[in-house]
């Protein structure tokens, strides 16, 4: 079968990787100050950051409508045998009930719950690609898809809380404290849903360093393909000391570095990194 990928644009894969693969994205809106833009089309993160950076109010992500959802559709279900569409976790967006309603009108349109964000969803879209050479069935790439999303491991820390503050996701008096005690929140991703993990102590990179050591080294339910190394502006110190800690710990065939979209940097800020990888 001749099946086209699709993806919201939540999935963080770099340029390099959507032209590659040739995967749609949908971008999601991005809400600043009351003006509507298109994630990664018409405002960047680094648009994001510079805008609260001086004073503004933190921007929000939109779902887009079940009418663009039909376009983007049909501009592919005629041209291929079949179209498979991966959204950011149903627990996040209404993203994934409008492609759902928008795909109802097409018979060789399926939608696969990726159960995560960013480069979490990124894997699901990759897996997809991946398997969509060979699948015999539309139907049959989805149930494998609908396993294949419980694999994935997803996590990020952040430098600072501000924008978890700013968000209404973290108080400002447990903000204070984890200031004032260096510590480092891990966020999972876990059944769909952010959850806070282990808090870190120290300066940035000595807790990434940990916090990669503690989720990598003496495993033996790593799927040692592809890991992805996700972040929103950090210092390249920070960078570096990540990069040798999964080379240490991972043993990955393929590590991609990407930066993270505006729906990371909307909620998580600027400081912000994570490795997402496959469980075995």
């Amino acid at each position: 079968m001749n099946i086209k990928i699709t993806s919201d644009s939540t999935c963080d894969l770099s340029p390099e990787l959507v032209a590659r693969y040739n995967i749609g994205i949908i971008p999601l809106i991005v809400m600043k100050e009351d003006q509507e833009y298109l994630d990664g089309v018409t405002i960047t993160p680094a648009d994001i950051f510079a805008h609260v950076a001086a004073g503004g109010e933190l921007c929000s992500t939109a779902a887009r409508s079940v009418g663009v959802f039909q376009e983007a559709f049909a501009q592919y279900a005629g041209e291929y045998d079949g179209v498979l569409h991966v959204n950011i976790s149903s627990e996040f967006s209404s993203s994934y009930q409008n492609a759902c309603l928008a795909a109802s009108e097409f018979a060789n349109v399926q939608v696969v719950d990726s159960r995560n964000l960013s480069t979490g969803q990124g894997l699901v879209v990759l897996k997809a690609w991946e398997l969509a050479q060979t699948a015999a069935s539309l139907e049959e790439l989805k149930a494998q898809l609908d396993a294949f999303t419980a694999r994935v491991e997803a996590s990020f820390i952040p430098d600072q809380l501000t924008y978890l503050v700013k968000g209404g996701r973290c108080s400002s008096a447990a903000a204070l404290g984890a200031n004032l005690l260096k510590l480092k929140p891990c966020i999972e991703v876990k059944n769909g849903k952010m959850t806070v993990g282990k808090k870190y102590r120290g300066d940035f990179a000595k807790c990434l360093s940990s916090y990669i050591k503690e989720r990598l080294e003496g495993r033996e339910d790593l799927d040692h393909g592809t890991a992805f190394i996700t972040y929103t502006q950090v210092s390249d110190e920070c960078l570096e000391a990540v990069r040798q800690a999964v080379a240490r710990y991972g043993s990955f065939d393929r590590v991609y570095e990407t930066v993270a979209g505006c729906t990371i940097s909307c909620h998580c800020g600027p400081g912000t990194l994570g490795v997402l990888f496959v469980r075995a």
